[in-house]
């Protein structure tokens, strides 16, 4: 039943253990946090390392109900549960309550439904079930934690905004539209972690720079760095989740980010050639050249079109491309599935097909534009491959 302690989550996530003040811990004394969390330990181990957000920790436990049934019992398998301490990958009251211990310390946590799995009846647990663990910690490895930049210099980018070069790469600095494979760890500005890549197994995190699918201060704040680099971004809240926050990002939060650039990539898009190409221009206003004329099936309404596609706006820059995913759009043609001045032009190709659709912002996103991606009454350029029609 180990899959018990287990609960969905988010990588990000806030424990509330940050909300209670350190104390000095006696042995077999009972204490109660603002939590709401009733711990003793049983064995201390001052001089052992002690546990904190972020440590890969294993413990070995027995899980009771008020009445005694044991619902739950490590022991019994002979195998500790391994995990992230403070990463919401077990209930809130062992990530809690598992601050307070040391390698090696034995404690009981009586822990209320608020903070173990509430209203919700989960196997043998009932709902609204006040739990009772006695638990061990036998393993510890410590986390990541922030890297020390006190003697290096800051680079001011705005207020609040700023990097420091903690490591010097080597190459070309990457620039928009480049594809970023990057390892990173992000941390509240008390030092606490609540992301990394790290902790899901290495894997290197990839984005295309520029094009809005990370927060503002990634977006800037990235920018210029060489492959091997490494730079702590310190990013004001107005550059990362706002005024709002978003769970468990609390609202108006500075984030510090420790970012390495493994390696970039350029990205390369299919030539569309319009030299001696007409442009034909709509009644809608809405122009397009042939790239490439076939003789197959024409797009008629209503039925569904496969696309690869490539979305620029005037002065050249891309905003948007099905290649940068790897996969081709699908949608059903003059349904209002895509932007207006897309929608028509559709109507005039052929399977096989390319064409450069040049589109007002009266047939794209308007006055208002799609920010932060596309400003205000902006033409956009789309070049259209017809893979298929269905």
């Amino acid at each position: 039943m180990k899959i018990i302690l287990l609960t969905v989550f988010s990588l990000f996530f806030l424990s509330t253990y940050a909300q209670n003040k350190p104390i000095k811990i006696k042995k077999n004394k009972e204490y109660t946090s603002n939590t709401g969390l009733k711990y003793t330990v049983y064995d201390i181990n001052k001089k052992a390392l002690k546990c904190d957000s972020g440590d890969n920790i294993s413990v070995h436990y027995v899980g009771k109900l008020a009445d005694g049934t044991i619902f739950d019992d490590s022991y019994n398998r002979s195998q500790p549960i391994n995990f992230i301490l403070g990463q919401g990958r077990v209930i809130k009251g062992w990530d809690e309550g598992l601050q307070y211990l040391h390698l090696g310390d034995s404690a009981l946590f009586i822990i209320p439904a608020n903070i173990a799995y509430g209203a919700r009846a989960v196997g043998k647990i009932p709902a609204n079930s006040t739990l009772f663990f006695t638990v061990k910690v036998v393993a510890l490895k410590k986390g990541l934690k922030p890297w020390d930049v006190s003697k290096i210099k800051k680079v001011e980018l705005d207020s609040a905004f700023s990097y420091q070069i903690v490591q010097k790469g080597s190459g070309d600095p990457i620039e928009v539209g480049d594809m970023a494979y990057v390892q990173y760890s992000g941390y509240f500005t008390n030092g606490k972690i609540f992301d990394s890549s790290h902790l899901n197994g290495d894997v290197a995190f990839n984005f295309i720079l520029g094009r809005h699918r990370v927060i503002d201060g990634w977006e800037k704040g990235v920018v210029g760095m060489k492959t091997g680099e490494k730079r702590r971004i310190t990013i004001p809240y107005k550059l990362a989740y706002g005024e709002n926050g978003r769970m468990p990002i609390p609202p108006k939060t500075d984030l510090i980010f420790d970012v390495e650039l493994e390696k970039f990539e350029k990205i390369e898009y299919p030539k569309f050639d319009t030299e001696s190409k007409d442009t034909i221009t709509l009644r809608s206003g809405l122009k397009y050249i042939v790239i490439k004329k076939t003789e197959g099936e024409i797009v008629k309404p209503e039925k569904t079109v496969v696309i690869q596609y490539v979305g620029r706006f005037t002065d050249g820059r891309v905003f948007d491309s099905s290649y940068d995913r790897g996969d081709s759009l699908t949608f059903v043609a003059a349904k209002g599935s895509v932007i207006k001045g897309l929608d028509e032009g559709m109507t005039y190709m052929r399977k096989g097909e390319k064409y450069r659709f040049i589109i007002p912002y009266s047939l794209a996103y308007g006055e208002a534009g799609r920010l932060p991606l596309i400003p205000k009454k902006s033409d956009l350029i789309f070049d259209v491959y017809l893979q298929n029609i269905k």
